[in-house]
């Protein structure tokens, strides 16, 4: 069996692992990372990429300033029983502490979210200058690295060109009504066409895929030992400390021994049927993280003592998703995260009734589906829309205008009719219902409200929806054909239960004792949120930040200590 020896052992790739790797490189501890896919990034590659990091230095530096207490009182107003004090101070105060820190010692570099709000309007919410999201990045500066970096999910690109979500999505929803979107859009396809033709891919890289890109290439800068088709099979324990990892290396088993620590960062069990039926308020479920997230993280350590912690007010970070079929029979789970604020779609039960505000965010979206749905029926939902809306916004999968909608109507993905009536039928919806919700719905959104749901109502239904439609942003009557539907299914972004662990991210038993050289961040960990989900980028901040601190743990001196006498009895075999 092959050896390797190190500092800190890696296991999975995303933001919280990277972000522990790179601040451990950087107190000058040798990491290997290992991933058991061929590429890095986990679900953070796919994801939008936003970070919730109150009072980071971006919004600070922007003039933006609030008291500490401000996110602090958001979180316990929406946490409720599952406000855990000691990790929201480390994210308040630490969250900002690792922005700088990757400012100034990595490749690392932002843009702020400044104008973005919070979910909620609970005491405590800001309407802006909590969120952070990755700078694009030049993949090339990746160098041969960036064969390795998983490609944005290819339904949430164009032709595989992935779009930044803020004024580049703008941009592209404005190109046929604004010259500057125009011009702003031909160069962005010349440059993709460009870089697909040289490369094979797009060389700019937006969203979370920059920010996986920026952490490998950090990573890569520091020396860190990047390992892909490596999956890690078990723990090592030594007098009660785990040491390192069993793992798997183009499928040969060595061992990784590390020297002051193993961190699980594997992504949670999205993709664990067994797991999922013990823990999710409703399945069967679509996720839209990897499919190679099935809980190898969690299982390896529980098989050490470690807490899985399955007590939140979710398990999950509920999305509606639609399933895009695939050639080879499969489907692909769409997260529909966008269109639904815009002005003029619904969603709608099978009896043909609106059941929640469409802008509210996609978590609060399929917990009002969940709640709606009867005991033993399917839950499910329709978007519908009109022809106008669709060729704007697109819907789902299916692109706007100028993209053809055939193949999503031959493939049943898009359901399309000239009339309601025969669009409720192809559907399985009843009819009468549908015709009563819509003229009901119609006859308000002219005038820009919306009695029953109250959809514009809020900031953050706002800011989601068009600004340039008056008087209500995410309001209008649903009126020409032909109509289109598609389907929504309740998925997740990933897994909120996981595994017990402090303020330093290190593992807890079940006793809540730290398990020596044992930590988790991202999805392995549960998520100190509770299982609520009161903003966006409520997964990733907290991972980096997290992450960040467990690498500061690491490095601490105490942490070498602790290991001297099992070195000793090493030395002494």
């Amino acid at each position: 069996m092959n050896t390797f020896d190190c500092d800190v052992l890696v296991l999975g790739s995303g933001a919280g692992g990277l972000s522990t790797a790179v601040t451990a490189a950087t107190r000058g501890l040798s990491a290997i990372v290992c991933e058991k896919e061929d590429v890095f990034g986990g679900t953070t590659a796919w994801s939008g990429g936003w970070m919730w990091i109150p009072r980071n230095p971006l919004a600070t530096r922007a003039g933006i300033v609030e008291e500490a207490d401000a996110p602090r009182t958001y979180l316990q107003s929406e946490l409720g029983a599952h406000y855990d004090a000691s990790k929201a101070d480390a994210l308040i105060e630490h969250g900002p502490r690792m922005i700088e820190f990757f400012e100034r010692n990595t490749s690392m570099r932002f843009i702020d979210g400044n104008r973005i709000p919070d979910f909620h309007t609970t005491p405590g919410a800001a309407n802006g200058g909590r969120s952070v999201c990755a700078m694009p990045f030049d993949g090339r500066e990746l160098g041969p690295l960036i064969d390795k970096l998983r490609p944005p999910l290819e339904e949430m690109t164009v032709n595989g060109m992935a779009i930044a979500s803020g004024q580049d999505l703008a941009h592209f929803l404005n190109a046929t009504r604004s010259a500057r979107s125009t011009w702003h859009v031909t160069k962005r396809f010349a440059a993709f066409a460009w870089h697909a033709l040289r490369h094979g891919r797009s060389m700019h890289l937006v969203n979370g895929n920059a920010l996986v890109a920026r952490l490998l290439k950090s990573a890569s800068d520091l020396g860190v030992q990047l390992k892909t088709h490596a999956k890690a099979v078990e723990l090592i324990r030594e007098q009660g400390r785990v040491t390192g990892a069993h793992v798997e290396i183009d499928d040969s088993l060595c061992e990784i021994n590390a020297r002051c620590g193993v961190v699980l960062a594997c992504g949670g069990y999205p993709h664990d049927p067994k797991r999922q039926a013990q823990t999710f308020a409703y399945t069967p479920h679509w996720s839209a993280a990897p499919k190679s997230n099935t809980g190898d993280g969690i299982d390896m350590g529980e098989a050490v003592g470690a807490h899985f912690d399955a007590s939140l007010e979710a398990a999950a970070a509920w999305a509606p998703v639609s399933l895009v079929p695939k050639a080879n029979g499969d489907a692909t789970a769409f997260p529909h995260l966008i269109e639904r604020a815009k002005p003029g779609v619904i969603a709608v039960t099978r009896a043909g009734e609106r059941f929640t505000n469409e802008a509210s965010s996609y978590y609060d979206f399929i917990a009002s589906l969940i709640g709606t749905t009867k005991q033993g029926e399917e839950a499910c939902a329709w978007l519908i829309c009109d022809h106008r809306f669709q060729r704007r916004y697109g819907l789902g999968c299916a692109k706007p205008f100028p993209f053809s909608l055939n193949a999503y109507e031959r493939s049943g993905y898009l359901k399309s009719a000239p009339t309601l009536e025969a669009l409720a039928q192809q559907c399985g919806i009843d009819s009468n219902g549908l015709r009563e919700t819509i003229a009901s719905y119609n006859a308000y959104a002219k005038d820009g409200f919306d009695p029953q749901f109250h959809k514009g109502s809020t900031p953050y239904n706002r800011i989601q929806g068009d600004a340039s439609h008056k008087p209500n942003p995410c309001l209008a009557p649903i009126v020409d054909g032909p109509f289109h539907a598609a389907k929504l299914v309740p998925g997740s972004l990933g897994t909120f239960a996981g595994l017990s662990t402090d303020a330093r991210a290190r593992v807890l038993d079940a006793s809540q004792a730290p398990i020596p050289g044992l930590f988790a961040v991202g999805n392995d960990a549960a998520n100190m949120m509770g299982g609520h989900y009161p903003a966006g980028g409520i997964t990733l901040g907290p991972a980096m930040t997290f992450g960040y601190l467990a690498g500061l743990t690491l490095a601490e001196r105490d942490s070498i200590d602790q290991i001297s006498s099992i070195q000793h009895a090493r030395t002494m075999q």
